[in-house]
């Protein structure tokens, strides 16, 4: 009588896929005549930092973050292309609802990740391998883009064993192999682990995580916390964190902007400032909070030249926030050259709470802001805006790191 064949029930399974070169590859999905070709995706027509690459420029060495000048020099027919981060954000969110039909258990990393947690699925879809082949076909059905995936028994082997086989790879690391498989990596091969870390490891002569293990575990918990202990096990292929299906309320709220390098005109950091504020505003009243307390930042040479500012009340209009970068620039600035821009809502809550007997009446305002709200969210952003912002120069939007598909942090600076 044949012997049947009982699959190993996992203690804990977790998925992490990546969407392989994900911006390019929607450029040549939506473009025929780019596919097998070198493109390069950068902010906007006149970006000239590469955002992503097809896998036909990565063959030149061209990597994100590099220049484009540097990319032609290596790759000479490189063809650029614009990105278009609503379309990206409209493919990630329907790659993210067909994920759902694996698990309910899913963490949005970022626009091109996220992270399954299918302990509880063995038994309804089969072994977590199994599953990883459904969700690839189901990515690629919804999307028309491959995608790599990692399986592991915690969410660290899961990331790592996912970039193992780019594009379009499955990479599986049972939990039991999981402390072997690592232990010849470097500790700066896991995610998380960066130079800081890897820096005060080497102080001990740790390199790889394999002799991370033969660390006691309280020399990392007295340097970093919490996080050390999870660091240690991180290295041992036991990676307690879980999956984080629940975004919190926010605890601060921000836009910021790269400006022309080395900006001395104060002109133009009003109108890079007044784009930040309406779009920080709009933002706010979009998912009906507001801020008294912000932080208004300029990144000169020497690092950023900040303030923490507050208003009279809460507030979610731009005209009340652009004053405080006024402020800044008029009071704090000292022409140095500036590189970049951030304004950040530090206390973003609920409107409708207790109301200041002293705070203004502001009917007009709110109503002057919904209209504007309304006939922005119907014919695009800044249709209707400030006077200032009708003549600026292209600040083409782009995804928010923090993306997630719903919810506050929805979002496209």
């Amino acid at each position: 009588m044949p012997i049947k064949y009982c699959p190993v029930i996992w203690p804990r399974a977790i998925i992490h896929v990546d969407m392989n070169a994900f911006f390019a590859s929607v450029e040549q999905r939506d473009f025929p005549q780019l596919r097998g070709l070198p493109i390069a995706v950068t902010n906007g027509e006149r970006g000239s930092c590469i955002i992503t690459s097809s896998y036909e420029a990565r063959a030149f060495g061209i990597k994100t973050g590099m220049r484009l000048p540097e990319a032609k020099k290596l790759c000479p027919n490189i063809i650029q292309r614009p990105a278009r981060p609503k379309v990206y954000a409209a493919v990630s969110t329907r790659i993210m609802m067909v994920l759902q039909d694996i698990s309910p258990d899913i963490e949005v990393f970022s626009v091109d990740e996220a992270f399954l947690d299918v302990t509880h699925c063995q038994r309804l879809h089969g072994t977590p391998a199994r599953m990883a082949k459904m969700m690839k076909q189901k990515i690629f059905t919804a999307s028309g883009i491959h995608s790599s995936a990692g399986v592991a028994g915690d969410k660290t082997t899961a990331k790592f064993a996912a970039k193992l086989q780019k594009p379009d790879g499955l990479t599986i690391i049972p939990p039991w192999e999981a402390r072997q498989r690592l232990a010849n990596e470097p500790v700066t091969a896991l995610c998380g682990i960066a130079d800081g870390i890897g820096n005060f490891l080497a102080q001990y002569n740790t390199y790889r995580c394999g002799e991370v293990g033969k660390l006691p575990i309280s020399i990392l918990a007295r340097r970093f916390g919490n996080q050390g202990r999870r660091i240690w096990l991180m290295c041992q292929g036991e990676d307690p964190e879980k999956i984080h299906t629940d975004i919190p309320a926010p605890k601060s709220m921000g836009h910021g902007k790269v400006v022309p390098p080395n900006t001395h005109d104060k002109e133009v950091l009003f109108t890079y400032f007044r784009h930040m504020t309406e779009k920080l505003a709009s933002r706010l009243r979009r998912h009906d909070m507001q801020a008294q307390h912000f932080y208004i930042g300029l990144k000169i040479k020497d690092g950023w030249l900040a303030m923490k500012l507050r208003l009279s009340h809460p507030d979610n209009d731009a005209s009340a926030i652009f004053k405080l970068c006024r402020y800044l620039i008029l009071n704090r600035w000292q022409h140095q050259g500036v590189f970049q821009i951030q304004v950040t809502a530090l206390d973003p809550q609920p409107t409708g709470q207790q109301l200041s007997l002293f705070a203004p009446q502001r009917e007009e305002q709110q109503l002057r802001n919904n209209v504007m709200d309304t006939i922005n969210q119907r014919f695009g952003e800044l249709t209707l805006a400030p006077a200032r912002l009708l003549n600026k120069s292209d600040m083409p939007n782009v995804i928010a790191p923090a993306w997630k598909p719903y919810g506050h942090r929805q979002t496209i600076d």
